[in-house]
């Protein structure tokens, strides 16, 4: 018997769905046995009466849950006794969802996604500059569990002879003014981005990107459509050090094209580098469906390929970046009137393009339509992820309800899934992402006796978003309960003041 089923069995079953598959162990396979655990009362807190789920098992079934030290302690049909007691009759308690894909690093970012059921929301995509910074200022208190990957952009100018003088100068600063330090280095890295690293110089690469999986990374992020002087050859040798360190690369592709997917693709299967690419649905646009079989191919040849969209039909991004440098409008068919500017909302002219551009900012771009955004949800391999924006009056969206409106819309109302798988896409297959760096990762996205007690506890009937592209965020409703850590930072619908037991992921680097 697996240890780490629930402590009870009896009426337990598993929905075989063709997706879970790899997940699942059918009811068939377990025994049902009595655990200690069952006479142990006194819990922390008990959750009374709810539909508990979990996607790696299959386990569907009214339950209550006992939480002790941070743990689920117990899942019983029995009743359990606890300081606190919340009957939760008619809600789903779940494996609290894990955003793979979150730039929004602060507690006021945070308490929006908590309200749409996030336990750990980690910045993957971009990465730090700096992770031992990005760590120690995190755990001066955080609401959610949250983590790093080391940002190849901003390293890169650790390897070029030219910038040598200006990352001395910032890295000077990371003793005594780390937040300094942080932008200077971005500064280096936006001012190096039309830059190559030759050859020669890719041995210094390798030990800033190893520098940074030292210091607890949780891989490379790879976002080279934002700095084009990152040649073919210099991403391929990023590949090489990652296979060379089983280090998970976490890419947004060169440009919105097939050809882009295949580079990364073919990088992946001829070094072995385990490759996760983010938001396919915004990296792929019209050639959404070719781009996933390209992707479903790959890994129906057992190649460590993942990756993740967000429900959205709209991206996000800085108008100054790269993306918007001339042909924009052709590469992405879309015109000025498609961006809406972050701060007031406005929909874009040739003037204010160029204006805008040029003092810097964020805008909304409007290109994806939500036929692909499905087509990406029907394939079982993708998960879902947030993308989520730093927060700021105006934001996009989807940094407050990517959750909800995919387990809202997309799979109660459209039914384009049964929950149970719904729930996988953002559970245990971002967990099992992770488990290649971090073994803090198998104890998340799963609701099992011994599991950390990252609990997220919703409403079927009513979950689903209310951040709208016109107005600024607004929290997700249908969220009951969220706990990480065994304790509440959702309690009864609201933000719990004060509450911050989140705790770092880091790479095995680090001891993770």
């Amino acid at each position: 018997m697996n240890p780490s089923m629930p402590t009870a069995t009896r009426g337990m079953r598993a929905r075989a769905h063709p997706a879970l598959a790899p997940l699942l162990i059918t009811a068939a396979t377990l025994t049902p046995a009595p655990s200690p655990l069952l006479a142990q009362d006194g819990y922390d807190i008990v959750l009374s009466g709810g539909r508990v789920m979990d996607p790696e098992t299959g386990f569907d079934a009214v339950r209550n849950v006992g939480i002790r030290a941070g743990e689920i302690a117990a899942i019983s049909e029995d009743p359990l006794s606890g300081t606190v007691v919340l009957h939760v009759a008619g809600l789903v308690v779940a494996p609290g969802f894990i955003d793979l894909h979150a730039h929004g690093q602060t507690n006021q970012a945070n308490e929006f996604q908590a309200r749409d059921g996030v336990t750990t929301a980690l910045e993957l995509e971009s990465g730090a500059a700096l992770p031992a910074a990005y760590l120690a200022r995190r755990g001066e208190g955080a609401i959610l569990n949250y983590g790093a990957t080391v940002s190849h952009m901003s390293v890169r100018p650790k390897a070029m002879p030219a910038r040598a003088d200006a990352v001395r100068q910032a890295l000077a600063l990371a003793a005594t003014d780390p937040q300094r330090a942080l932008r200077e280095l971005a500064s280096v890295g936006s001012a190096a981005r039309y830059d190559p690293v030759l050859p020669e110089d890719y041995p210094a690469l390798r030990a800033a990107l190893a520098d940074g999986l030292a210091a607890g990374a949780l891989g490379i992020g790879m976002a080279h459509q934002y700095y084009p002087g990152a040649d073919h050859e210099e991403i391929l040798e990023v590949f090489r050090f990652a296979a060379d360190e089983g280090a998970t690369i976490h890419t947004h592709v060169r440009e919105m094209s097939i050809a882009a997917m295949q580079e990364v693709l073919a990088n992946a299967v001829a070094t072995g580098a385990p490759l996760h690419i983010v938001h396919v649905n915004s990296s792929s646009l019209w050639r959404i469906g070719p781009i996933l079989d390209l992707i479903g191919g790959i890994r129906s040849r057992g190649f460590d390929v993942t990756t993740e969209a967000y429900p959205y039909t709209a991206a996000s991004t800085g108008l100054q970046s790269a993306l918007f440098d001339p042909g924009w409008r052709e590469s992405l068919r879309i015109g000025y009137g498609d961006l809406q500017w972050q701060d007031t909302g406005e929909r874009l002219t040739a003037e204010t393009f160029q204006r805008y551009r040029a003092e810097g900012g964020t805008v909304i771009i409007h290109m994806m339509k939500d036929e692909w955004i499905r087509e990406a949800l029907s394939r079982d391999f993708v998960m879902v992820a947030s993308d989520g924006m730093r927060y700021a009056p105006g934001a996009h969206p989807r940094g407050a309800g990517t959750f909800s409106r995919f387990l809202g819309r997309y799979v109660r109302d459209e039914g384009l899934m049964p929950l149970m798988e719904g729930l996988a896409r953002i559970t245990i297959m971002p967990a099992r992402r992770l488990e290649r760096m971090t073994d803090q990762a198998r104890r998340k996205g799963r609701l099992q006796a011994g599991m950390d007690a990252d609990i997220t506890v919703f409403d079927p009937a009513k979950i689903i978003d209310t951040a709208t592209f016109e107005d600024d965020l607004s929290h997700s409703v249908g969220v009951v309960h969220v706990l990480v850590g065994g304790e509440f930072v959702v309690r009864n619908g609201r933000n719990v003041p004060g509450a911050t037991p989140g705790r770092a992921l880091v790479g095995r680097g680090r001891g993770g």
